[in-house]
């Protein structure tokens, strides 16, 4: 994976309009972002607590459209040493539920000239269908290496076993496709599950840490070399969780427990000063946090290009 050459067309076919990938270099270690494309929900999954008219006019304050919001759905990739590293799998195949725009992960690795049967390691923020469908999509298991590590807390695994919805706020379908899809994807791939507890170390500089929350076994991945660091944040941060900490996602099953998460993560890099990316921020969603007054501000990086 040689992510100094990944905005280079690697084929003769013409180049997507609207750029997927974003390298970055932490330190000895090489970080590229890939847009797996973009879920439409209803604008009332980004905060289902708060007063609509509140809602509303941040919605208006954005140039966003009320009623329906094109959510980004980002993975990364991590190359340390000898180890390379993908965080996140995607969508996959539509579930049946109207996604037709996300999904895109496996091309697009493709067309940034990565090998699937390259990949040595597999982390897994939380096991909701666009964090691991991706694996799922038919002949991508038969690319993979045989001893792929798929690191994922241990909460997790068991949490999926008989999965608790009561506390959600999900547009009708996505309960039982999140859990058609976590069950499938531990019967496809679960001898090959690395499960810890806390903390684990996935390689030199790539540490993936349990924060629980959005899901009990929910976790971020912090990537750290020559004094740089960058922590991708999986479901932990959403865009509007930055002036809105408080508010509960709607895909959040413990929602009081996600927004105490969200403050936790975000004093702690608001104070280091290190990166950040989410999977649902705004591709390329690489930028710094700060305090603002009793909240936080969201500032992206100019683009390195």
């Amino acid at each position: 994976m040689n992510l100094h050459n990944a905005s280079s067309p690697v084929t003769s076919k013409p180049e997507e309009l609207v750029p997927s990938r974003y390298a970055v270099r932490i330190g000895e270690i090489d970080v590229l972002v890939v847009s797996d494309g973009v879920l439409p929900l209803p604008t009332t999954m980004l905060a289902h607590n708060a007063d609509p008219a509140v809602r509303a006019a941040w919605l208006d304050d954005m140039f966003l459209p009320p009623d329906a919001f094109d959510w980004a759905l980002n993975a990364v990739m991590v190359r340390s040493g000898d180890r390379t590293i993908l965080i996140d799998a995607g969508l996959g195949s539509d579930p049946d539920l109207h996604l037709p725009r996300a999904g895109q992960l496996i091309k697009r690795l493709e067309a940034a000239g990565i090998d699937l049967a390259s990949v040595t390691d597999l982390v897994l923020t939380h096991m909701h269908m666009d964090h691991v469908g991706g694996l799922l999509v038919d002949g991508v298991k038969a690319r993979l290496r045989k001893d792929l590590r798929i690191h994922v807390a241990a909460a997790e695994v068991k949490f999926w076993e008989s999965p608790d919805f009561s506390r959600v706020s999900m547009p009708p379908g996505f309960p039982d496709a999140l859990r058609a899809t976590a069950k499938q994807f531990v019967k496809e791939y679960g001898d090959q599950l690395r499960q810890f507890d806390q903390e684990h170390e996935v390689a030199p500089g790539v540490v993936v840490r349990r924060t629980g929350g959005h899901t009990p076994g929910h976790s971020v991945v912090r990537v750290a070399s020559g004094g740089d660091a960058l922590t991708f944040a999986g479901d932990a941060v959403f865009a509007v969780g930055f002036e809105h900490p408080e508010w509960h996602n709607g895909f959040e099953h413990d929602p009081e427990e996600a927004a105490r998460v969200r403050v936790r993560l975000l004093r702690e890099l608001a104070k280091t000063g290190e990166l950040l990316v989410a999977t649902h921020m705004p591709f390329p969603s690489v930028g710094h946090v700060a305090v603002d007054g009793d909240a936080f501000r969201w500032v992206p990086v100019f683009w390195d290009y």
